[in-house]
């Protein structure tokens, strides 16, 4: 998600033009900064929404995954990565369930800000973490039908993918946008 709660693309930071608290955003829009942290805080609600449940299915899935006759035949290494897995699939669901439990303990205390910040940075940990999931899911996959080998060059293929999709194709459309600069992922 784009941050433009503010003209510095820093929800933290307050708008300063010479509009006073209507001034037009980048895309046009004139919003109070509180109506902007609204709305951003609306738009990352969304975003969370559909990753929150794909991390739960995959997390669902992994803990299903000893109570199959196979798995006892796993050997050091599949049963590491799928340690590994488990815990990754659980931190990232809990990063991303995380902004709804910091807006229930912040709601009504004036901290939209921060929330939102907040909110904003944990969406990031737990797609990070998602994705560093997804890609095990695959080595893991593969190396169990197939190989090690396999796995690795399926899991390689995975992360290139995710970090076209997830960062090189937004920063490259950020980056030819007029107005800000794309902010690290």
């Amino acid at each position: 998600m784009r941050d433009d709660a503010t003209a510095g693309g820093d929800p933290a930071q307050d708008d300063t033009s010479d509009d006073g608290p209507w001034a037009p955003d980048d895309a046009g829009r004139r919003e109070t900064v509180a109506e902007r942290l609204d709305r951003n805080w609306n738009e990352l609600l969304q975003e969370l929404r559909v990753t929150q449940t794909g991390a739960q299915v995959l997390t669902g899935f992994l803990l299903t995954v000893p109570f199959q006759q196979r798995f006892g035949r796993l050997d050091d290494l599949e049963v590491v990565t799928y340690l590994v897995l488990v815990a990754l699939s659980t931190t990232a669901t809990g990063l991303l369930v995380a902004p709804v439990s910091l807006h229930r303990y912040l709601f009504r205390r004036r901290l939209k800000r921060e929330t939102v910040v907040l909110g904003h940075r944990l969406a990031r940990l737990g797609l990070l973490a998602l994705g560093l999931t997804i890609v095990g899911c695959v080595f893991f996959l593969f190396d169990v039908v197939v190989s090690a080998a396999a796995g690795a060059v399926a899991g390689g293929v995975a992360l290139c993918g995710l970090i076209g999709l997830w960062v090189v194709l937004p920063w490259s459309v950020a980056r030819r946008s007029p107005g800000k600069p794309p902010a690290a992922f």
